[in-house]
């Protein structure tokens, strides 16, 4: 397991000077089956790989899995533990660039996300007077917290505004 570690910068700007740097390790965190049911609920994917834990039980992974995409949604928990900009007015989750699901997740697996820096780039003010800011790219992995490997590896784009 990572030893969690967390950037912290006072302003969106300062995030171009971290360009190319590793930003840390988040806590670890446990997806549980009550978690992966009421995601199922909310998204209307009942896949038995998902909920049905007898009949996962004889399927291809042993138990269920983990929705690909509620492991996605913890990206921007997970980036919370790693980086922290303190000064700015807003901050937006703006796109993603790749994202592939390396590795199944069964649940009660503690995982953690390790995150670099991609890139950054200013924003500038807009003309009705709100303030710039910076759009920046982070590599985001969601490992297995035992043996480092990867279940999740996305590129997360965010926005934070003066």
């Amino acid at each position: 397991m990572r030893t969690a570690k967390k950037t912290i910068v006072n302003t969106p700007g300062d995030l171009l000077d971290l360009v190319g740097q590793d930003l840390g390790a988040s806590e670890p965190r446990v997806v549980t089956q009550e978690q992966i049911d009421r995601f199922a609920d909310v998204t209307g994917d009942h896949q038995w790989i998902h909920v049905d834990v007898e009949r996962a039980r004889s399927g291809p992974f042993g138990t269920t899995v983990v929705h690909g995409f509620l492991t996605l949604a913890l990206v921007p928990l997970l980036l919370a533990d790693i980086l922290e900009v303190r000064e700015h007015s807003m901050g937006v989750n703006y796109g993603l660039d790749r994202v592939r699901f390396v590795r199944p997740l069964p649940p009660g697996v503690e995982i953690q996300g390790t995150a670099t820096l991609v890139s950054a780039r200013p924003i500038p003010a807009a003309q009705d007077g709100s303030p710039g800011g910076v759009q920046a790219k982070a590599s985001v992995v969601v490992e297995f917290a035992d043996q480092s490997q990867p279940c999740c590896v996305a590129e997360i784009l965010f926005r934070y505004h003066g």
